[in-house]
């Protein structure tokens, strides 16, 4: 479910790896949760997310959350909203390694990360909640709006855009394109000078710098859970995405 991968300079990547596509159930979520909070107290220098080769997240595994009732359903997105606060408040770096396709609740995890390389070619990523029938919180709006912009980001938003590699580091969502096999190494690349200067120093302005992150977390009552669950159960969501498991279903398996 997930592989630690331990590199240099005490760099470690913790790998998705749930087949066949990377799907974001309540163990994954869970599992990845704790360990990026105990990283930094287990020696950790800084951390990778990464997935497998053309494929980072397919998102929520959206046909498994559909037999939770709302209290499943309530824990699962208070270890979601978790998992992107430990993200924003790490006390040390986290790189996304995209290496592929990284649709929804993959782009919100790439997002809180202080860098993201992704794979260069038909690969896409974005918050494409809308498609299927989903509110994006807000929290996770303002955290897109930190990277491309306020206009930019409500257009994608509202039209819930998947975006290719290209475009995607030309509206800024990614930082950096390379081939699908080098996402990790260029990762590493970027990882690596940070962690050469002065630590103290680095770290220090690294937390003022993503203060802004920190604060939209700063009081966990506040998240939307209940409200993002009324959607979730809303009449207009279940139609949508019980539509898409169906459509998932009847694809045959070399389309999949």
């Amino acid at each position: 479910m997930l592989d630690i991968i331990e590199h240099d300079h005490g760099i470690r990547e913790f790998r998705l790896a749930r087949p066949p596509v990377n799907a974001l159930n309540p163990a994954l979520i869970a599992t990845l949760k704790q360990a990026v909070e105990r990283a930094p107290a287990n020696g950790a220098a800084a951390l990778i997310l990464s997935g497998s080769p053309g494929l980072f997240s397919a998102g929520l595994d959206i046909p498994a959350l559909l037999q939770l009732d709302r209290d499943a359903m309530r824990a699962f997105w208070r270890d979601f909203f978790g998992l992107c606060a430990r993200l924003a408040r790490s006390p040390i770096p986290v790189a996304a390694a995209v290496t592929g396709h990284s649709p929804a609740g993959g782009a919100v995890l790439a997002i809180f990360c202080d860098y993201r390389v992704m794979a260069r070619g038909e690969f896409r990523i974005g918050l494409n909640e809308v498609q299927v029938g989903l509110t994006v919180p807000d929290c996770i709006q303002a955290a897109l709006r930190r990277l491309v912009g306020v206009y930019r980001a409500e257009r994608l938003l509202v039209s819930g855009t998947m975006l290719d590699a290209d475009d995607a580091l030309a509206a800024g969502m990614v930082d950096e394109l390379t081939d699908v096999d080098h996402v990790v190494t260029r990762t590493l690349a970027w990882l690596e000078p940070l962690l050469r200067l002065p630590r103290q120093a680095m770290l220090t302005t690294r937390a003022m710098a993503r203060a802004d992150l920190v604060r939209l977390f700063d009081d966990p009552a506040s998240l939307p859970v209940e409200e993002f669950l009324d959607g979730w159960f809303a009449p207009e969501a279940q139609a949508t995405l019980h539509a898409l498991v169906e459509r998932l279903r009847s694809k045959k398996p070399a389309e999949g």
